[in-house]
């Protein structure tokens, strides 16, 4: 039997009959010809949590803009911004409402007839099939009821409002208040996009996690600390002494042993052990020696990452008090080394390597960890090509001529995108790999190479200065120099040549990438190359506030246009809630579309066509009778064949 004919032998499971084949090409034809969905766009969040949280449930004013178009001058600016906090935080704003409201009952009345008028608005996109499945079960007909209703029909009038007066008298309102809140939260964005660095700076990654991993619909674009961690669940030494480095640095240590179980008494009674004291700082100067070494080490064992250039713990002269980088020497703020052998500099002492498997069996064994890493890989990948954009972190590396570097792995050359491929192929084979295999140890390797190498798509370095920052304190000493990419970022040949590498078509494509906050405060702008190309870092986190000037970027596409939306900086939770701020302050028109979008016009709508094309083959093979209406009893012979 021919395999297109197996297929459809299959397909003819699905649909048994050709009023099925029909009922489905008419529904999937009509899906067609609704507007696209609104995709929203977040990058370098850093752990804080809390602005995630609140900029996700505003959908970065994409709430407050469908407030605006249901009511507009028909109610006051006071009403439409309780009713958008209402649907940010339902439940909490619920508690606060209902210890002041004289009459709840007339509240609960009129705020479920706006809550259903923003329903009926949002859910305008979509079909009531993907609306239902959005409900949850015990008020699914009750919500369809009530969005499908005409209330302005006489006949309709007293079933409508009775439906909502009986809600309130049973007590239901508030749960129908908050569920409500929720779905219209859910249908404002269609689909959410992380352009990467969900971790480190801020104190919750595991908590921006656990959101995610239940969000309706989102893709990762991994970042350099995103797989840094990647590399510590998947056991790379070097990676966990740099995540580790960095939870102290930035005084996030919570992370490790309250957010994911992570044991750091054998670390933090070593430090004080052999580097006294008994604060942070033991700490952060006992595992950045374990990290230089450990690193001292990859970089000796792969000379192709042309990384000798970090080479400098056989370069220290204690009695001088100097170091030697880049055959420079350099002033140190101290010789206190004391876990440095200088006649083997990189090898780890006794008290060392058991420090490192105490960790590493740590990081391993986290169930928590493991859990979220195995949704980033699932929901994740290097880029992403997504409704004619190409989505990544960081940058694509260039040579000093603005060439696509070729890059040396493992012996053989790579540049552009396939240079992107192999690195993804090696990041997923470090994890999933046979454990102790030679290709897992290389592929847990590469997650290193990726989080600091010098060609890195996602770091874009030539080196990441940490020895220096913490030991020479001549600033020139830490200086690092950019890839050549962020110096081109507005010659459109080279924009249209990586857009062209990727298969896309360079009159209406946009790269969106993060990464590197965009200094407003000093003129720069996330728009480049006449918005061909979109760098939405803004800072997001609060260790960039002062930098940048803003609270971060975030993108919105929806079927008419693009917009950047700038935001202000996010005090707290709480704050939001009781005084009803938003951190929304200004946005920015990036492309209104020459014609509106729709689904068809979407990578959605390219499966639906490719879906329809396959249905129209089954009802002409149902019309010619080469295939008959399946029995099920034949199933199991079907697969036989």
């Amino acid at each position: 039997m021919k395999e297109s004919e197996k297929y459809l032998k299959i397909l003819a499971r699905q649909y048994p009959s050709e009023r099925a084949v029909i009922t489905e090409l008419v529904n999937l034809q009509a899906i067609l010809s609704l507007p696209k969905g609104t995709e929203h766009f977040l990058s370098d969040i850093h752990g804080e949590y809390e602005q995630f949280n609140h900029v996700l449930k505003n959908g970065s004013g994409s709430i407050r803009q469908k407030i605006e178009e249901v009511f507009g001058s028909s109610e006051t600016e006071a009403v439409k911004r309780s009713l958008a906090t209402l649907i940010y935080y339902p439940q909490e704003r619920l508690e606060i409402i209902r210890g002041k409201e004289p009459d709840i009952d007339d509240w609960y009345s009129v705020t479920l007839h706006r809550l259903v008028l923003m329903m009926r608005r949002v859910s305008s996109k979509y079909t009531r099939s993907h609306v239902r499945k959005m409900m949850p079960s015990d008020f699914s007909y009750l919500i369809e009821e009530l969005i499908t209703e005409k209330e302005e029909i006489s006949d309709k009038r007293a079933y409508y409002d009775e439906i909502i007066h009986t809600v309130i008298r049973v007590g239901a309102a508030e749960p129908l208040i908050i569920t409500l809140c929720n779905l219209i939260q859910a249908l404002v964005i269609a689909h959410l996009h992380i352009i990467g660095d969900i971790f480190d700076r801020g104190p919750g990654p595991h908590i921006i996690l656990d959101t995610l991993m239940k969000y309706h619909s989102v893709d990762i674009q991994w970042g350099n600390h995103d797989l840094v961690w990647m590399g510590a669940a998947a056991g790379q030494t070097a990676c966990i002494a740099n995540v580790v480095r960095l939870s102290v640095h930035y005084s996030n240590l919570d992370v490790l042993e309250e957010g994911y179980g992570i044991n750091l008494t054998p670390l933090v009674t070593f430090a004080i052990r052999r580097y006294g004291g008994s604060g942070n700082d033991s700490i952060l100067r006992a595992v950045s020696m374990i990290q230089f070494k450990l690193e001292g080490q990859l970089i000796k064992k792969y000379p192709e990452f042309n990384m000798q250039n970090r080479l400098f713990l056989d370069k220290i002269d204690k009695k001088n008090g100097i170091v030697t980088i880049d055959g420079k020497e350099w002033k140190l703020n101290s010789v206190d080394f004391p876990t440095l052998d200088t006649a083997a500099p990189y090898k780890l002492t006794d008290e060392e390597r058991d420090v490192v498997q105490r960790l590493k069996n740590s990081f391993t064994h986290c169930e928590k960890l493991q859990k979220q890493i195995r949704f980033l890989y699932a929901n994740g990948n290097l880029y992403k090509v997504y409704n004619g954009n190409l989505l990544y972190h960081g940058c694509m590396p260039l040579d000093v001529n603005g060439n696509f570097a070729r890059v040396t792995l493992f012996g053989k050359k790579y540049s552009g995108k396939e240079l992107y491929d192999v690195l993804e192929k090696w990041a997923r084979t470090g994890y999933f790999a046979e454990p102790q295999s030679k290709e897992k140890t290389k592929g847990e390797d590469i997650l290193w190479y990726l989080w600091t190498g010098p060609w890195s798509p996602v770091f874009g370095k030539d080196k990441m200065a940490v020895f220096e920052a913490m030991y020479i304190d001549d600033t020139s000493a830490r200086i690092e120099t950019k890839n050549t990419y962020y110096n081109l970022v507005e010659d459109e040949t080279v924009v249209d040549r990586i857009l062209s590498e990727f298969g896309l078509d360079r009159t209406t494509a946009h790269i969106i990438n993060g990464h590197v906050p965009q200094e407003v405060r000093k003129g720069e702008t996330p728009v480049k190359c006449g918005g061909k190309l979109l760098i939405i870092d803004g800072g997001f986190s609060a260790a960039y506030h002062e930098k940048t000037g803003i609270a971060g970027y975030t993108l919105v596409s929806n079927s008419r246009g693009m917009r950047l939306v700038v935001h202000e900086k996010f005090e707290t939770t709480a704050d939001a809630i009781q005084s009803e701020k938003d951190i929304v302050s200004d946005t920015i028109t990036v492309e209104t579309f020459p014609k509106r979008k729709y689904v068809g016009d979407t990578e959605t709508g390219r499966a639906i066509k490719s879906h329809i094309g396959d249905l129209e083959k089954l009802l002409e093979a149902y019309h010619s009778g080469t295939i008959l209406v399946p029995e099920i009893s034949d199933l199991a012979a079907l697969f036989r064949e």
